[in-house]
């Protein structure tokens, strides 16, 4: 049984979800302290959503400082599977894992709704389960959540296959109206290796039959069954680091 170690910080509120969905999948899951340094012999990492430390400055900003955020850059250097939901994502961008930053929402509101997403990827440790077209149903629930990048980077990130999800409308047709204001409606992205992934839409709340809803599972299943880093995924491209002003 693979062990899944759930990171907790300061204002992670969808800790219990995350942790729940993973051991229904049937992974050995189990919570670490952000003040802790050793993952505990992790076979994959999740960082949950929430509001980690109250969002101060701006989301992920101070959680990317804790100790451990070390032990989780190892774990993701060396092929570790690594998945940020939410405020996680926020996170692995502020880290640098994955390019480019999650900024207010476009409609400077916080969005709380169902939205459909369209797989783009499914060779990585946590998509696996998936069909490229595969159409999920999920909630998000963010104030910022707008992916951003330099065109460049949003260049790369397209030609190299690594936007993971995108938001399409209910129907799995075009969006009648943005979600967040991400470009290219990117609801999530992985890093150069296909190891570590980040999205802003919520598996862990769409991976309960009790709800009706066992979309988000897939994420969950992916990883138990993963065996490495997919060669295709394999590259060296470097990024630019989007620089933000805190608001």
């Amino acid at each position: 049984m693979k062990r899944v170690a759930v990171v907790r910080f300061p204002g992670s509120n969808c800790d219990f979800d995350t942790l729940n969905s993973a051991r229904r999948a049937g992974a050995d899951a189990y919570f670490v302290w952000h003040r802790e340094t050793d993952l505990e012999q992790a076979d994959a990492v999740l960082l949950p959503g929430g509001f980690s430390y109250g969002d101060y400055l701006r989301s992920g900003a101070i959680a990317r400082f804790s100790p451990v955020m070390a032990a989780v850059q190892r774990f993701a250097e060396s092929g570790g599977p690594v998945l940020g939901i939410c405020n996680g994502f926020q996170i692995l961008c502020e880290a640098g894992l994955l390019p480019g930053a999650l900024m207010r929402n476009s409609r400077l509101t916080f969005v709380a709704r169902p939205v459909a997403l369209r797989v783009e990827q499914t060779e990585t440790p946590f998509t696996s389960a998936y069909r490229k077209g595969d159409i999920l149903r999920m909630p998000v629930a963010h104030g910022e959540g707008r992916f951003a990048a330099d065109q460049a980077t949003l260049a790369r990130l397209e030609a190299d296959g690594r936007v993971v999800v995108r938001y399409v409308g209910l129907d799995g047709g075009a969006l009648p109206e943005t979600i967040n204001g991400s470009l290219g409606e990117i609801a999530g992205i992985c890093n150069d290796l296909g190891n570590v992934v980040g999205l802003m839409p919520h598996p862990d709340r769409a991976a309960d039959p009790a709800i009706g809803n066992t979309d988000g599972l897939g994420f969950f299943t992916s990883v138990l069954q993963w065996g490495g880093a997919p060669a295709q995924l394999r590259r060296s491209t470097t990024f630019t680091r989007i620089q933000v002003t805190p608001s």
